[in-house]
């Protein structure tokens, strides 16, 4: 099957200005790096998501070389998307599969995007508490050529604003 690349590729004409060139008719399946460069990401991420299970059955060459379809750039592209929006690898494996489930009911898809919406939100909360804090922190320092630094002072006493607990309140970001 052959098809073309999504978008054209800058090159400069005889004049010396760019030029935007036809895509580039694709036959499928394509290696790794065509893969990655179609779905817009690393040759390093395609491996990775292949290695979590969120890309299966990529053929191979005899030489041990992976080879692509569109159906595996085009999952590539989902997760690329999905990963844009925050969505976490656990996320967008369960997204996956109502992907592919045409008996899924969009309610479950709603379910989950809804959960991350109130995981974004808490998040931005508990950020904006932090922004707060420190423009408070700010606000109390001098900031001229003494030692005396109430940031510091406040850093050192390891607690957070009254009736806040010295545990940090905020969720890791990784993974996400």
């Amino acid at each position: 099957m052959t098809t073309h690349t999504p978008a054209g590729q800058a090159a400069k004409g005889s004049n010396g200005a760019k030029a935007v060139t036809k895509p580039r008719a694709i036959s499928w399946p394509v290696p790794i790096g065509v893969a990655a460069q179609c779905a817009g990401i690393s040759a390093r991420m395609v491996r990775h998501y292949e290695s979590l299970g969120l890309v299966k059955g990529v053929a191979r060459t005899d030489s041990g070389y992976r080879q692509y379809t569109e159906a595996d750039v085009h999952t590539l592209q989902f997760i690329r998307r999905s990963r844009d929006l925050g969505f976490s690898m656990e996320e967008i494996a369960e997204l996956l599969g109502l992907w592919h489930d045409r008996s899924r009911a969009s309610s479950q898809v709603k379910r989950i995007a809804q959960q991350h919406i109130d995981d974004l939100s808490e998040r931005i909360a508990s950020m904006q508490a932090m922004q707060r804090s420190l423009q408070t922190l700010v606000s109390c320092c001098k900031g001229n050529d003494r030692p005396d630094c109430p940031i510091l002072d406040d850093l050192a006493a390891g607690q957070g604003e009254p009736g806040e607990s010295s545990t940090p309140k905020r969720k890791m970001l990784s993974n996400r």
